[in-house]
């Protein structure tokens, strides 16, 4: 069972910003912006690139449960942005797919 898996359980706490029946968003404990959130499916997917056809709804629901929490949170108004890492060479610490949404400073592209 992922970190993950045990916050949707609820056996470890998180600070959860918004949730449906698809999806969980809480704040990540190393932010690397003001507001750091992040998105995670409640279905247990490894990585992106395990994602199937039968993940297509689920995938969207990720995306949306994004722009919930921008909503929620009132990030509209200056932007924010959204990043999935998939593979340990792109930065993913916890294998369970999850969006970052990231806003509250400004943001280079690249990332650096």
């Amino acid at each position: 069972m992922t970190l993950f898996e045990k916050i949707i359980a609820r056996e470890i706490p998180a600070d959860i910003v918004f949730e449906n029946d698809h999806v969980l968003a809480f704040r990540d404990i190393h932010p690397v912006a003001p507001t750091h959130v992040l998105v995670i499916p409640k279905k247990p997917i490894a990585m992106l690139s395990e994602a199937t056809e039968e993940d297509a709804a689920l995938l969207g629901q990720v995306l949306l449960g994004a722009n919930a929490v921008a909503k929620t949170l009132g990030l509209m108004p200056g932007g924010f942005r959204v990043v999935v890492n998939n593979g340990e060479g792109a930065g993913q610490t916890v294998f369970h797919l999850h969006a970052h949404v990231i806003a509250g400073r400004s943001l280079t592209w690249p990332p650096g």
